[in-house]
């Protein structure tokens, strides 16, 4: 899921201030399960930007609602009038919803209430934990099902890289070495053979260094 963590309060108002009316716009989907960013988080943080409006005396009338995703089209009947009534929207989405919205109410103010971190599992409640960078050019079926790419600080292909110690990443003592975690998979799944295959260059025109990637489903185009 895309993990996101929202943004400062002080930070959300410069961005709202000079508005009269404004709209926090939740998504219930990826944000929600990380609890910053889903229809219930939205609720909150509009009461929190009415008390500052509130001490501010600044007039702005803020007021929330939410959607199931804000990367698709479908979910945004409901909210339509909403958002074409509002001054500005401050969507608690990911950065992907926030440019979704700016595309779909080209006229309408739209800022990010979250900060978009990464993509992650939830590692127990509480605890997201980043787990792909969406390369593009997946490795998990070579590396036991553990991502060097987002796992390793070095992003190192062919590991480890001789600076772990005990386990732990040179970079960082409480992150553990990805390859290590590599290894000891291979070896209880008795595949070590495949440790000695090296990869090859990785194609990083599949990752951001190709500029932003468009993928098409001619099939189930209408």
């Amino acid at each position: 899921m895309i993990v996101g963590k929202q943004k400062p309060l002080d930070e959300i108002w410069s961005m709202i201030k000079s508005h009269k009316n404004v709209l926090v716009l939740g998504c219930n989907t990826c944000v929600a399960v990380c609890h910053e960013g889903g229809n219930k988080e939205a609720e909150i943080l509009s009461s929190l930007l009415r008390m500052r409006a509130s001490q501010e005396e600044s007039g702005i009338a803020v007021t929330n609602s939410g959607v199931e995703r804000q990367c698709e089209h479908e979910f945004f009947d409901s909210v339509k009038d909403a958002i074409e009534a509002a001054d500005a929207v401050l969507s608690t989405a990911c950065g992907i919803g926030v440019q979704f919205i700016a595309e779909k109410f080209p006229t309408t103010v739209v800022y990010p209430g979250l900060n978009t971190t990464f993509l992650g599992a939830v590692e127990k409640i509480g605890v997201m934990k980043e787990k792909c960078q969406a390369c593009g050019n997946c490795v998990l079926g070579e590396t036991a099902g553990i991502c060097p790419v987002a796992r390793c600080a070095k992003r190192v292909l062919n590991g480890p890289c001789g600076g772990s110690t005990k386990g732990s990443c040179e970079i960082n003592k409480e992150v553990d070495c990805a390859w290590q975690l590599i290894v000891n998979r291979l070896n209880a799944l008795g595949q070590m053979d495949r440790y000695e295959t090296l990869a090859p260059i990785k194609d990083w025109s599949t990752d951001r260094a190709g500029g932003p990637r468009k993928q098409i489903r001619e099939e189930i185009q209408e």
